[in-house]
């Protein structure tokens, strides 16, 4: 048995989420097209008979414009500490950007052997692949993979590399365990990946949601979730005329709470204005976000 830790970083919006969904096999984390979707640390666990790998999804390191901001760019960092592997993954379609720079600097001093994952490469020509390939030599990565997560191609490539670095010889969880998230965090999850797919650009930045409440009984489970915005002009989009959006989201999101479940599920919606939450640390707790030393 072999086993570790794979911490998965980069810059916001590069597919972390996506490829962690791909590694798995299954919807451990949301994704959509809004940069910095993801906002928690979420764990997946890849299991075959003689390896177990844990997974770490960060949040999208980048310039914080607030203490959510800050407070999630600690937590990336704090994901890079204790680990066996490093999986820093790039979009080839944006190029070395400074913020891609800025994390390499950081991430290649360190004793952590890391992996460059170039992704989106079904976006791109073989010659293109092949010339950034070679620009990313110049750095001193362990490896060089490239793959698409999206169309799930030269993951099972990836998995495979990732292999040759695991030092544990301990099985950490059982083979049927495949996330440590809480099915109250992934309920509330599934609300805002509905609420990022269904908005406008400039709302999903606003908005977090929390589930206050599950109960469960033999046929049904009844989930509460609270949506906080922190304006109330945008307390009236997300409701929409008539409340037609918040239905909407409501329909969509209680669908995939089913297929999570395998119960039928009642799913209440609350939308509420808390002004500025993103820079209030009370708030940042109680709504799951802790601060890193």
């Amino acid at each position: 048995m072999k086993s570790g830790f794979v911490s998965i970083v980069g810059r916001p919006n590069v597919g972390k989420s996506t490829l962690l969904n791909s590694i798995i096999n299954h919807k451990v984390a949301i994704t959509s097209n809004v940069a910095g979707t993801t906002r928690n640390l979420i764990e997946g666990i890849y299991n075959e008979e003689d390896y177990q790998i844990i997974f770490v999804d960060t949040p999208g390191i980048s310039k914080p414009l607030n203490k959510l901001g800050k407070v999630l760019n600690k937590q990336a960092y704090a994901l890079t500490k204790d680990v066996d592997l490093i999986l820093l993954v790039v979009d080839i379609e944006s190029g070395i950007g400074k913020g891609d720079k800025y994390l390499m600097d950081n991430l290649l001093d360190s004793s952590i052997p890391v992996i460059l994952v170039i992704n989106k490469i079904d976006k791109v020509s073989n010659e293109t692949l092949i010339l950034a390939i070679n620009e990313y030599k110049d750095y001193s990565f362990a490896e060089i993979v490239p793959v698409s997560a999206k169309e799930d191609d030269n993951v099972s490539h990836l998995i495979t590399v990732i292999k040759k670095y695991l030092k544990d010889t301990v099985k950490y969880y059982g083979n049927e365990t495949i996330t440590t998230s809480t099915l109250s965090f992934r309920a509330g999850e599934l609300v805002r990946e509905k609420l990022l797919q269904n908005t406008m650009e400039e709302i999903p930045h606003s908005i977090t949601c929390h589930c206050t409440k599950i109960e469960e009984k033999k046929d049904l489970v009844s989930i509460y979730v609270d949506i906080i915005v922190d304006k109330p002009n945008i307390k009236k989009i997300i409701i929409g005329s008539g409340g037609e959006m918040l239905k909407k989201i409501g329909i969509l999101a209680r669908k995939d709470l089913e297929d999570l479940v395998n119960k039928k599920v009642y799913l209440e919606l609350y939308v509420k204005v808390i002004e500025n939450w993103k820079d209030k640390e009370r708030y940042l707790k109680e709504l799951g976000f802790f601060d890193y030393e």
